[in-house]
């Protein structure tokens, strides 16, 4: 907690407490170096003394460094110390939060990693998966699609809110027929599954994926093997919906059972369809726009966060899409 602080005008001094005088040094870095940067980053005063690190300058700067450093403590309570890339993360996350509000957090089972959803889309999209039942998000490449859903999932697995996690995409190239592929299910699906795995392992470690794997608390499968099924008490993760038929997307939205939530997504400007042939994902949201209890996200380009240069990629294809001729 921070002490009270003192407002003069626009300005603010603010004192917050260290939370663990033995870890004062790691939170500082070598000559100060993780105070400096936060200095550096919101443009205000930073020093350490008496116990507290004092920040004076603008209200609004003085609020998000505050809550860097609140993130930084709290990865201390589990760390012995702080890399330059963990002090930068909390840097922007602070700086992405309303004036003096901390992010929604995605707390997931990999220690130290913390999970924020980075823009505007994606905080609204993480918030529709925590307060419906069933959220479509619709957006390019590298928006954070897939990502943001398997972290919710995960944290709601930690939390102990539901007992499993369903992972299930459709296998377009090879038309569901999955029997033509070599070796067992798990090594027929794995290579459609892979970006969802992906994200799982950036989540927890390679041995407890297994295990809960191997104890059926998370599932991967293929769209035509979800028929016939109920999945109570779970999170389950439709990617690459564009690439579902409106019969196939029919079939995956009357599984949800009770206590339970599902995700879609999908980019709807990379169908892998036959010509002609309507994407399931797009008749539900043209169907499900108006029922109660379903929202739909759509992202944007300005949702990107890979690589700059995803971004400009997107606009390419894009502009080119809309071209006449």
């Amino acid at each position: 907690m921070s002490s009270s602080p003192k407002t003069i005008s626009n300005l603010l001094d603010l004192n917050v407490p260290i939370e663990n005088a033995d870890k004062a040094a790691a939170l500082f870095g070598p000559t100060d170096v993780h105070l400096r940067a936060i200095r550096a980053a919101f443009g205000i005063n930073v020093a350490a003394r008496d116990g507290a690190v004092r920040l004076s300058g603008d209200v609004d700067a003085v609020k998000r460094a505050a809550t860097a450093i609140s993130f930084l403590q709290e990865q201390l309570r589990t760390a012995e110390s702080l890399t330059s890339e963990e002090v930068k993360q909390a840097i922007e996350d602070a700086s992405i939060a309303k004036a003096g509000e901390r992010p929604t957090t995605l707390e997931v089972f990999a220690n130290g990693l913390r999970i924020v959803p980075r823009t505007e889309g994606q905080r609204a999209y993480v918030q529709s998966i925590l307060n419906n039942d069933l959220t479509f998000c619709l957006g390019p490449a590298g928006s954070g699609k897939t990502y943001l859903a398997v972290a919710v999932a995960v944290t709601l697995l930690k939390q102990k809110r539901i007992d499993r996690l369903i992972l299930t995409r459709p296998a377009v190239e090879a038309g569901e027929k999955l029997g033509y592929l070599p070796g067992d299910i798990k090594a027929k699906v794995n290579p459609y599954l892979r970006p969802l795995f992906d994200a799982l392992n950036d989540m927890m470690g390679a041995d407890q994926i297994r295990r809960f794997m191997d104890n059926d608390v998370i599932e991967v499968s293929p769209l035509a093997f979800m028929r016939g099924r109920t999945l109570n008490k779970s999170v389950i993760i439709l990617d690459e919906a564009q690439n579902t038929t409106v019969a196939q997307m029919h079939m995956f939205l009357t599984r949800l059972g009770q206590s339970s939530k599902m995700v879609v997504t999908g980019d709807d400007s990379q169908t892998d369809l036959a010509p002609g042939q309507r994407s399931g994902v797009l008749d539900a949201v043209h169907r499900l726009n108006q029922v109660r209890g379903i929202e739909i996200i759509r992202l944007t380009q300005t949702d990107i966060v890979r690589h700059p240069l995803v971004t400009r990629i997107v606009t390419a294809y894009e502009s080119e899409t809309r071209q006449p001729g």
